[in-house]
């Protein structure tokens, strides 16, 4: 691996094209594919903007979704492998290409080392072959691909019998491309989507052991990641990389977590990661034989964690102390244009913002927390749509249906449709005028993403349509707050492995303190909501998650003292901060 971090999935569109600009760098990243429409309009645009006929997938084709999907995520392997070849073909002269491919590798980098070595050489004849050694060494990033496994609408052909549904439609046509990459699966289980995994042969081992489509599991505990794995390995399918991520501090939908902490997680993956492998490796190496595929050797499964790294000493801290593979960088990269699609505007709005300016909301139509920007345009769309008497949004696209409340076919909570029957139906309740405006707000909250998540990608690339709606919206976690300014890819990279600070002048709180915080504010919320309908259940989860919290804070006291990499100033005010958000804790004990 070229790079000791990758850029994770970023919304829908964000990142849907960021391999064509960083892969090419050895750069790995993570893009969506559960919109088909997004993906189809994309490949028109860069097979255009690259002069190369385009021909449409209709939606009259049958299996046109997993269609589409394949011949994007084929159409970015060609042009990545293109830049690739042109960039190894070049000289190693001044402003070329391939000296920006090593210039941004890390230091530490055994790579990175030869590549100095090699432009000291004086000996023209040996310089010459280690210009060879360092192209036949060179890696092109990852072309990762993205599916949320809840994120997975039952589809219907014209006689009304079911066909594959959205997420099996989008691993499909990942499955069925030219790519030897990952797929992410985010957002819980699906045992559905698990299953149709099987299907596929790339998903398993070749005849020396290599796999050529290999499944990430972004998870948010050690639990959680046994039992998928088990899952998956019983059906003969290995977990190629474990990829931790932050329960709140992370962008995109939210998963509290019970109150379990990103540093207690981390040290016990750290502490059983061995036998957990070994314990999925037998029950993988038992469905093979079932399945009659050798293999002569456990594959390779990495440990990342994503969500709230902010600086070069914790990126390296927790590399080097929980013994990690890589690490995850998401919400930052939204701020540099070279890697990334924000529309100008967005981009503005984003430098400018302060802390206060990202929040968990209600406003996801699955009903799990997301990050969201107040300054967003479709934030200010949602008001004016209130303000109007017409709350919620025109449904065209369908990917978030699945409520039932008042039509026998599903619909979307965000919808005008659902929001105006659900409104009537708060009007006809015998509700007081505060239960009512809680009640309200709480309906009219919620936002259309699979428009709003793609806007920015088309205003960006001049693609929008007319009378398209220009509203976006944006999901960044609240690390995004601390960076402030518009950043090149080198600038980025640079900070990330500490050549340079982005944040200098940040009043920033340790990664794990920001977590931490996040938990305490959002268990404070969560009681305040809970205090009027408080029963057994509830007191036993909040107490629960409490538990967990103080469980964290006892682990961090012992953990500050081993940041080797850090000022005793640094340590102490990560203490004090420690205990100021333990007194606050403590403050919130349920009778």
């Amino acid at each position: 691996m070229s790079h000791t971090f990758h850029i994770p999935v970023l919304g829908l569109a964000f990142s849907v094209d960021t391999p064509l600009k960083v892969a090419k760098y050895g750069i790995s990243s993570v893009a969506s594919i559960v919109d088909d429409q997004l993906v189809e309009r994309m490949r028109k645009y860069h097979l255009e903007k690259n002069g190369k006929v385009y021909q449409e997938i209709s939606l009259k084709e049958p299996d046109f979704r997993s269609k589409r999907i394949t011949e994007y995520l084929n159409m970015m392997d060609d042009f990545v492998n293109e830049q690739f070849e042109n960039l190894k073909a070049e000289n190693f002269e001044n402003g070329k290409d391939i000296n920006h491919y090593f210039n941004l590798l890390p230091d530490r980098s055994s790579l990175k080392q030869a590549y100095i070595d090699m432009m000291k050489e004086k000996d023209l004849v040996l310089k010459h072959r280690l210009q060879l050694r360092l192209k036949e060494s060179m890696q092109k990033g990852a072309i990762d691909v993205n599916i949320m496994a809840k994120v997975d609408k039952l589809n219907f052909n014209k006689s009304g019998e079911e066909v594959n549904s959205d997420a099996l439609e989008a691993l499909k046509g990942f499955a069925l491309s030219k790519l030897n990459s990952s797929v992410v699966l985010s957002a819980g289980m699906n045992q559905r989507l698990y299953a149709y995994i099987e299907n596929f042969r790339d998903f398993y081992p070749d005849l020396v052991g290599n796999i050529r489509k290999r499944v990430i599991l972004k998870v948010s505990d050690f639990r959680s990641a046994l039992i998928q794995g088990k899952m998956l390995a019983k059906k003969g399918l290995w977990i190629s990389e474990f990829r931790i991520e932050s329960g709140l501090n992370c962008g995109g939908h939210a998963f509290a977590t019970e109150g379990y902490l990103l540093g207690p997680i981390l040290e016990e993956f750290k502490q059983k990661k061995d036998s957990m492998l070994q314990e999925l490796f037998a029950i993988y190496e038992k469905a093979l034989e079932e399945k009659n595929i050798k293999i002569e050797s456990r594959p390779m499964s990495k440990i990342s964690v994503q969500g709230g790294i902010g600086t070069a000493e914790e990126d390296n801290f927790l590399l080097e102390h929980y013994q990690l593979d890589a690490t995850g960088w998401g919400s930052p990269f939204l701020l540099v244009p070279e890697a990334t699609n924000v529309d100008e505007q967005t981009l503005k709005d984003l430098i400018c913002a302060d802390r206060n300016d990202f929040y968990i909301s209600g406003s996801s139509p699955l009903g799990v927390p997301f990050n969201n920007f107040r300054l967003s345009s479709v934030e200010k769309l949602r008001q004016e749509r209130i303000e109007k008497g017409r709350p919620g949004s025109p449904c065209t696209k369908k990917y978030l249906v699945s409520n039932t409340e008042f039509t026998e076919e599903p619909i979307c909570t965000a919808s005008r449709e659902y929001q105006n029957l659900k409104i009537k139906s708060l009007k006809e309740s015998d509700l007081s005028e505060e239960e009512y405006q809680r009640e309200f707000q709480q309906v009219t909250e919620k936002i259309c993403l699979c428009e709003g998540l793609v806007t920015s990608a088309y205003i960006k690339n001049d693609m929008l349509k007319p009378k398209e709606n220009k509203a976006v919206a944006i999901c960044p976690g609240p690390n995004i707050a601390y960076f402030s300014g518009e950043f090149t890819l080198e600038e980025m990279v640079k900070h990330i492995y500490g050549k340079v600070n982005l944040l200098s002048g940040s009043n920033r709180s340790n990664i794990f303190i920001n977590e931490l915080s996040l938990y305490v504010d959002y268990l404070k919320k969560d009681i305040s909501n809970s205090l009027k309908d408080l029963n057994d259940k509830k007191v036993k989860y909040f107490s629960k998650f409490q538990q967990q919290l103080e469980n964290g804070i006892d682990y961090y006291k012992s953990l500050i003292p081993a940041i080797h990499n850090q000022t005793d100033i640094y340590k102490k005010r990560m203490m004090d901060e420690l205990l100021e958000l333990e007194t606050k804790l403590l403050k919130m004990k349920l009778a």
